[in-house]
C-alpha cells in the first residue's frame, strides 16, 4: 500500500537512518562553523599557560631579572626567525599540516621548556617555542584571512577575540594548578593529549570546510603574500604616529603579560596561585572591552576611544604600582587591560584604509614592540626594581595618550 506524502514524512521523520545523513551534515556545518575560532582559543590557551606559569619556572632555576630578560629575549629572536621557517612550510606543505606540526610540536616544545634544568637549555628550548608559536600564528592568521575574503564577512576581530578568552583561561588554569601544587611540568604533561586531540578536531573541520577552499597541500595565496612581504617597512608621515601607537602599545602589552605575575609575587609575596591573576585581570578586562568596542566606535570615534583608553591604561597601572595590597593592585592591572584593549584594533584599522604596505609598516612596529619590550623592563627591574618598570609603563601609556590625540588618520 503506497503511502500519502503525509505519512511519507511522517516516516522520514522517525526512521533513524533515513535521518543520520541529516544529523552528520548539521554535525560537520558545526565543526565547520566552531573550528577556526576553537584554534584560535587552543593558542591562546597554550600560550596563556607559559605566561602563568613563568614565575613558577623563574622560581625553580634561581634566576635573576636579567637572566629571564634574556629567556624572553630569546623567545623574540626565536620570533624573528620563524618567517624562514613557516614561509617554507607553507610553500610546500600548505597551511593545514604546518599547522598540524607546528600544533603538536608546541606542547612538547613547552615541556621541555618546563624541564630545562639550566639556564642555557631553557634558553635553547624557548629560542625553538619562539619559531614554533610565530610559525603557528602565521599559518593560523593566514588561514583566517583566507576565510575572511572568501565569505566576505568580518571575522577577525571576533577570532582573536577567542584567543584572548584562550589566553586568560591559560593564565587561570595555571594558577589553579600552581595552588594544587602541580609543576609546570606536570601541568604541560597533563594537557598535552586532550590539546593534541583538539587540535585534530580543529583541523578536521577546516579540511571539510568547502568555503574555506582549504586543501592539505595548497600554498594560500596569502601565504605566499606573507612570504614574499618585506621583513621591516617604516612608517613615514601621518602613518609615523600609528606606528608609535603600535610600538609602545606592544611594549606595554608584553611587559605586562611577561611580568606581572613576579610584581605581584615580590611586591606583595602573592602565592604561586595568586600572582598570575594580574595577568587574569588584565586579560578578562581586555577581553570585556573587545567585545563592544565596535559599537563603541561608532558612537565615540577611534581617537577619542584610544585616548581614553590610554589615559586609563595609565592610570591603571600608577594604581597597581602605588597599591598598598595586592587587591588594589590587581584592580589597578584590570584598568590598565580595559584602557589597551582597542589600541591595536584601531590602529591596524587605520593604517588598514590607508594601504597594506601602511598595515604592514604599523604592524611591524607592533612587532618589534613585542620584541624589545619584556627583555627592556627586565633591564629596568634589575636596575631600580619591578614597581619601577611598572611605573615606566605607566608613562608609556600616558605618552600613547598625546601621541593618539594626534593621530588624525584614527577616525
Amino acid at each position: 500500500m503506497s503511502l500519502t506524502p503525509t505519512a511519507e514524512l511522517s516516516t522520514l521523520a522517525v526512521h533513524p537512518v533515513l535521518t543520520a545523513p541529516a544529523d552528520r551534515a548539521f554535525a560537520l556545518a558545526d565543526l565547520r562553523r566552531l573550528a577556526l575560532p576553537s584554534l584560535f582559543a587552543w593558542y591562546g590557551l597554550l600560550m596563556g599557560s607559559w605566561a602563568g606559569r613563568l614565575p613558577a619556572i623563574k622560581q625553580g632555576l634561581q634566576l635573576t631579572h636579567t637572566q629571564l630578560s634574556l629567556v624572553l629575549l630569546c623567545a623574540g629572536i626565536g620570533a624573528v626567525l620563524s618567517p624562514q621557517v613557516s614561509s617554507r612550510l607553507l610553500a610546500r606543505l600548505g597551511s593545514l599540516r604546518t599547522l598540524r606540526i607546528a600544533g603538536l610540536a608546541l606542547p612538547g616544545v613547552l615541556m621541555a621548556a618546563a624541564a630545562s634544568p639550566s639556564l642555557p637549555l631553557l634558553m635553547l628550548a624557548v629560542l625553538v617555542l619562539g619559531i614554533t608559536a610565530s610559525s603557528f600564528d602565521v599559518a593560523m592568521n593566514g588561514v583566517a584571512a583566507r576565510q575572511e575574503a572568501a565569505q566576505g564577512t568580518p571575522m577577525m576581530s571576533r577570532l582573536h577575540a577567542c584567543a584572548c578568552a584562550g589566553g586568560l583561561a591559560g593564565v587561570t588554569l595555571g594558577s589553579v594548578m600552581a595552588a594544587m601544587a602541580i609543576t609546570a611540568m606536570q601541568q604541560f604533561t597533563l594537557l598535552a593529549l586532550p590539546l593534541g586531540g583538539l587540535l585534530w578536531l580543529c583541523l578536521q573541520g577546516m579540511g571539510a570546510s568547502a568555503g574555506g577552499g582549504i586543501a592539505e597541500g595548497d600554498a594560500t595565496a596569502h601565504d605566499t603574500g606573507a612570504a614574499t612581504a618585506p621583513a621591516f617597512v617604516l612608517p613615514r608621515g601621518r602613518l609615523a604616529l600609528l606606528g608609535a601607537l603600535g610600538l609602545l602599545c606592544a611594549i606595554a602589552e608584553g611587559s605586562i603579560g611577561s611580568w606581572s605575575s613576579l610584581f605581584m609575587k615580590e611586591q606583595f609575596d602573592a602565592s604561586d596561585a595568586m600572582a598570575p591573576l594580574a595577568l587574569s585581570a588584565f586579560s578578562m578586562m581586555m577581553l570585556v572591552a573587545r567585545s563592544c568596542g565596535d559599537t563603541l566606535k561608532a558612537r565615540y570615534g577611534a581617537q577619542a576611544l584610544v585616548c581614553a583608553g590610554s589615559a586609563t591604561a595609565a592610570l591603571g597601572l600608577a594604581i597597581a604600582m602605588l597599591a598598598p595590597g595586592a587587591f588594589m593592585a590587581l584592580a589597578g592591572f584590570a584598568l590598565a587591560g580595559l584602557g589597551l584593549a582597542l589600541v591595536f584594533p584601531f590602529v591596524y584599522s587605520a593604517a588598514g584604509k590607508e594601504s597594506k604596505v601602511a598595515l604592514a609598516g604599523v604592524a611591524t612596529m607592533g612587532y618589534a614592540g613585542s620584541l624589545m619590550g619584556p627583555p627592556l623592563m627586565g633591564a629596568v627591574a634589575e636596575g631600580l626594581g619591578l614597581q619601577s618598570a611598572i611605573g615606566i609603563i605607566a608613562l608609556l601609556a600616558a605618552t600613547m595618550a598625546v601621541v593618539a590625540s594626534r593621530a588624525r588618520l584614527l577616525r
